[in-house]
């Protein structure tokens, strides 16, 4: 269990003074609040490369603190909003390395806050007071301007530490649960396994017994009267019909750790959204490219020109990763519902509401209409109503909005009358001015 670390209140574009002194949790296990006041505010002063910083706390023995970093911590992350956490000097133990595991999170996302999820993320080691590790992608600004984590210009974010080597060099771990590993471990063994599925021609093996006691559905299919529902049995194999077998497998990963699984097929480890690098990395493709344009002897703005050649590509390939991840989501947030994993459902609900996009918002929406999924239609027709004219033709020209139209039509009334509500408190406020 994480005991509170104190809040750090960032207002005026800097720390607020009420919120300065020391915390100290007394535990080995701890979080933090990030509380960000005024964030357009901060997002003006502060430009990439600069942060405003928390107040000090104390988990596991050693003092920390956190970094806000409203417009990216380097080039390579401008258009991110980038965290990190660094290890202050303490006078016992300054030569001794301190590993831990900590993560980043909205403090409303309580599926990244449960130990098993920090438990099985990277452990990250911090040699010497004043080392830090960074979530240098935390998330894009875009995306947090027009989620519902921003809130009257104002966003909470979470940061859980578990100190796993304690400062007498005892080993910490052992003190973390880890049933979820021992299960995660069980299922990549096939230890004891009596139960196998065919998924798109790939075996699967699992265990009845637990795949059982995590679903109703599961249940009833191996215990009960829906043996010859959506799936087929042939002797000791269970046959998966309309689901691929890398999320099939993703499920049970879930099932088995009760942690969100990675997007990879063979990973039983939990998906870090966050990309943790060390301190400093992360700017060698843009000095390549200035190097490569200033050993050519060009001037300004061919280094200009190559600047924004990285930036275009990492869009790119920003856009083909939020592509890929929201369809499987998607197909994940499917399987959720078919077997009855309402936890699971919840947080795939989440993250699709977060990754809402030009591209895929019809797709989302015919999901949440066919699920009655009411937050996710929600999140969806909110994003639909703040696009231009020239972005709202190119969600009417995808394949997801003509199957909206004929499978759907309700939708388009209720958009229709969003719009309509929206213009009239518009048009009400220029009345009143």
């Amino acid at each position: 269990m994480s005991s509170f670390a104190g809040v750090s209140v960032l207002a005026d574009g800097g720390l607020c003074p009420a919120t300065e002194s020391f915390v100290d949790t007394g535990t080995d296990c701890g979080y933090h609040l990030l509380v960000v006041q005024d964030y357009r505010r901060t997002k003006q002063e502060a430009p990439t490369g600069d942060s405003i910083t928390s107040r000090p706390f104390t988990v596991g023995g050693h003092d920390w603190y956190l970094h806000y970093y409203p417009n990216g911590e380097n080039l390579s992350c401008a258009d991110y909003v980038s965290l990190s956490v660094s290890r202050l000097y303490d006078d016992e133990g300054a030569d001794e390395v301190v590993d831990t595991k900590f993560g980043f999170s909205f403090v409303d996302q309580v599926e990244k806050q449960n130990p098993v999820y920090i438990r099985g993320t990277e452990t990250c080691s911090f040699p010497l007071p004043g080392s830090s590790w960074s979530c240098d992608k935390f998330v894009r600004r875009h995306a947090l301007e027009r989620s519902a984590n921003l809130r009257g210009d104002c966003f909470t974010i979470r940061c859980d530490i578990m100190v796993v080597q304690d400062t007498k060099g005892g080993d910490g771990e052992a003190l973390l649960p880890d049933i979820h590993r021992h299960f995660g471990d069980l299922f990549q063994t096939n230890l004891g396994a009596d139960v196998t599925f065919e998924v798109c021609g790939e075996m699967i093996a699992a265990h009845r017994c637990v795949l059982a006691a995590r679903s109703k559905v599961f249940r009833a299919q191996l215990f009960g009267p829906m043996k010859e529902g959506s799936a087929t049995t042939t002797s000791s194999v269970i046959q998966i019909k309309d689901m691929e077998a890398n999320i099939f497998r993703a499920l049970l990963s879930f099932v088995y750790t009760d942690s969100f699984p990675a997007m990879h097929e063979d990973s039983m480890e939990e998906d870090e959204t966050s990309h943790l690098v060390e301190h400093g990395q992360g700017e060698e493709a843009l000095e390549d490219k200035m190097s490569e344009a200033a050993e050519q002897g060009q001037g300004e703005e061919a280094i200009e020109d190559k600047m924004s050649e990285v930036a275009e590509q990492g869009q790119g390939e920003e856009a083909v990763e939020d592509e890929t991840r929201v369809q499987w989501l998607q197909d994940l947030f499917v399987a959720a519902d078919r077997y009855d994993l309402q936890r699971l459902k919840f947080i795939c609900e989440k993250q699709l509401s977060e990754l809402i996009g030009v591209s895929s918002v019809a797709s989302t929406l015919a999901l949440a209409e066919r699920h009655h999924c009411r937050g996710l239609e929600e999140a969806c027709i909110k994003f639909i109503q703040v696009q231009s004219p020239s972005c709202l033709q190119t969600i009417m020209a995808t394949d997801g909005w003509e199957h909206i139209i004929t499978t759907y039509p309700s939708v388009l009334n209720e958009l229709i009358a969003e719009v309509i509500a929206l213009n009239q408190q518009t048009l009400s406020l220029f009345t009143k001015i």
